[in-house]
């Protein structure tokens, strides 16, 4: 039985004009036949970076292609390692702007909504599947406080089994060498 598999970076944003989660997402659409070989139907897309946009882009992307897993894509520039994270938080930052130039509008991503929302993915796993290639990773509980802990609460919120992977700054041969970990867990993900 094949598998549907969303995968979704983030794009630029206000200080990461180039973001390795859009490099890397936009890498991995490339290797779609690689995953249609391993029985897993590779749907890929760009996030904004906005607090208007990023919600209804993510319904549209759910209902266009109908995905048993997402994976999500984002860069926490101060990281050494890639970060598997398995918590989302109903909070989001008022104090710093979106590519748009614009402040969230509450501190709240759904109001009335639960405070926290475990991801369903085997972060262990994941983080073994990681290292094994040769990538220093990390099972992380703090998704952050901007649009990617928002990305991962909204998928989860939307009973999706979603997973988020915040990646280093990182360029050249460490993004290579974690393009080839993050198919390999995408592969995982996807076929648990």
């Amino acid at each position: 039985m094949r598998k549907s598999l969303l995968i979704a970076g983030f794009g630029a944003f206000p200080g990461q004009a180039a973001n390795p989660a859009q490099i890397l997402t936009e890498d991995l659409r490339r290797r779609k036949n690689a995953f249609a070989l391993a029985g897993i139907d590779l749907h890929v897309a760009v996030l904004p970076v906005e607090f208007e946009a990023l919600s209804p882009r993510l319904c549209r992307l759910f209902a266009e292609t109908g995905p048993d897993a997402v994976l999500l894509l984002g860069v926490a520039a101060r990281r050494k390692r890639l970060s598997v994270e398995t918590l989302a938080r109903n909070r989001v930052s008022l104090l710093r702007p979106d590519a748009a130039k614009q402040f969230a509008w509450s501190r709240s991503i759904v109001h009335g909504a639960p405070e926290f929302l475990h991801s369903p993915c085997r972060a262990a796993r994941l983080v073994a599947l990681a290292r094994k290639s040769g990538v220093p990773a990390a099972v992380s509980r703090h998704a952050g406080d901007y649009l990617c802990n928002e990305s991962l609460y909204l998928s989860l919120l939307m009973d999706r089994r979603a997973c988020f992977v915040h990646l280093p700054d990182w360029r050249g041969a460490q993004l290579n060498r974690a393009a080839r970990a993050i198919e390999g867990m995408a592969k995982a993900l996807a076929l648990d």
